[in-house]
């Protein structure tokens, strides 16, 4: 184990890892023509990036009924896969710092807003499968920013709160850790802008991945 007292580092996966936000808002604008439903801008469908897509849709549309949700879940769903076919690039640094990361011997583990079966697919297309430790996924657990996910990564590797740090691009992700009384760092560059990261006291925002490991 490193000589921090960070043991698991906790990753985000859309807007941290992955430059995926743009691709993101554009599938739920196309699901929202689907339904005949106003199209949210692009700054709109970006808020809701790093909820689950049940929470997100009701966050987009609060009125729409249970049937709706599952519907524009489906479609979404449809609009992605057909994009997916070509994952998303990382962003500068990420791999690099992950694989760092790994070989200090730091446990890596992923915390997500994707489905199961999204987060199973880009790992293997990406072939990080062997990269991460542990992930939690929205549709298997509470969606952010209930502290549920930080929890079960937490009792799965016997760690508390202060052994762990979450690194997240969104309200969601730093709200999240503070739930979880687990401290947090925050990126510049993904869905959420730094002034509304550093009302939850992150460590650090930083601009680049790389340097997270200054605060480690």
């Amino acid at each position: 184990m490193p000589a921090s007292s960070k043991k698991l580092i906790i990753f985000d996966w859309d807007g941290t890892l992955s430059d995926s936000v743009s691709r993101i808002a554009r599938c739920i604008q196309l699901s929202a023509g689907d339904h005949l439903l106003p199209a949210p801008s692009f700054d709109q469908a970006k808020d809701i990036i790093g909820l689950g897509l049940r929470e997100a849709i009701l966050q987009l549309f609060p009125h729409a009924t249970d049937d709706l949700v599952s519907a524009f879940a489906t479609t979404y769903s449809a609009h992605y896969r057909r994009q997916d076919s070509s994952p998303c690039e990382f962003f500068p640094q990420v791999l690099d710092t992950l694989t760092l990361l790994h070989q200090r011997n730091y446990l890596l583990a992923v915390a997500t807003g994707k489905s199961r079966a999204g987060l199973d697919r880009v790992l293997t297309a990406t072939n990080l499968t062997t990269m991460f430790h542990g992930s939690r996924c929205a549709d298997e657990t509470a969606s952010k920013p209930q502290p549920l996910m930080l929890q079960e990564l937490l009792a799965q590797f016997d760690l508390s709160p202060d052994q762990a740090v979450m690194v997240g691009d969104t309200e969601f992700d730093m709200e999240m850790a503070v739930n979880t009384d687990m401290p947090r760092l925050a990126v510049s560059y993904g869905a959420h802008s730094v002034d509304r990261l550093l009302k939850y006291h992150p460590l650090a925002c930083v601009d680049q991945f790389s340097e997270i490991i200054n605060y480690l």
